[in-house]
């Protein structure tokens, strides 16, 4: 389960991004969050990895608040069980393909076998040896969703995961994302503006200045 309680987030002492937002999802839930630009979507992302701190209030995953964690202890949740896909990519330019899927394996002591198959997934099979130089920006975001979900992660957070990728491959991805969320058991959140991503979710919420709300006309896949 994954709890947010009276989260507030600020930039300045004027200038509240977030301010006392509450929400819970359950396992096996997947939203799209939507809402404006500067509202406040990739700050909630960032706070919910733990990637960020808040101003005030707490998120809690299990029951157990995330900034209340040592630093070691949290980095170990993060790496055993979360999944990130950021609009930047983050991919490592000196390793290979295979290499930069298999970063969550090997950071948790994990047989790497399932590389090959994984790359297959997101439409790259037999290109793991390329390094990232050799791909367009579509392929490396099929890359970064491909490390986010090789671990099996509990939590899949994505922002903005198919902005890089054409109509077809963006269906293909979008899911498979949810394909591995529901077969995990995981929560997956997605930001996105795409009505079309937002619509392969459970759910749909706008962000407001007033909180998550329930979108006027969801989608059920």
């Amino acid at each position: 389960m994954l709890e947010i309680r009276n989260l507030t987030k600020g930039y300045a002492e004027d200038r509240k991004v977030l301010e006392n937002l509450s929400y819970t999802l359950n396992v096996g839930e997947y939203v799209a969050i939507m809402g404006e630009s500067g509202v406040g979507k990739s700050t909630l992302l960032n706070l919910i990895a733990g990637l960020d701190s808040p101003d005030s209030g707490e998120i809690r995953i299990n029951g157990i608040a995330i900034s209340s964690m040592q630093d070691d202890a949290a980095t170990q949740l993060r790496r055993e069980q979360f999944g990130f896909i950021f609009q930047a990519f983050h991919v490592l330019p000196h390793l290979t393909l295979a290499q930069n899927i298999a970063l969550p394996l090997l950071l948790n002591g994990v047989t790497t076998d399932c590389v090959d198959q994984m790359l297959e997934q997101v439409g790259l099979f037999g290109r793991g040896h390329h390094f990232p130089r050799q791909l367009s920006g579509g392929e490396l975001q099929r890359v970064a969703i491909a490390r986010a979900l090789i671990h099996r992660p509990k939590l899949v957070l994505a922002d903005e995961p198919t902005g890089n990728l054409d109509p077809d491959t963006a269906h293909e991805i979008l899911q498979l994302m949810r394909k591995e969320i529901k077969a995990n058991g995981a929560i997956g959140i997605i930001v996105t503006h795409s009505h079309v991503a937002a619509a392969t979710a459970d759910r749909v919420l706008n962000l407001t200045k007033d909180g998550l709300h329930p979108a006027q006309s969801e989608h059920q896949p």
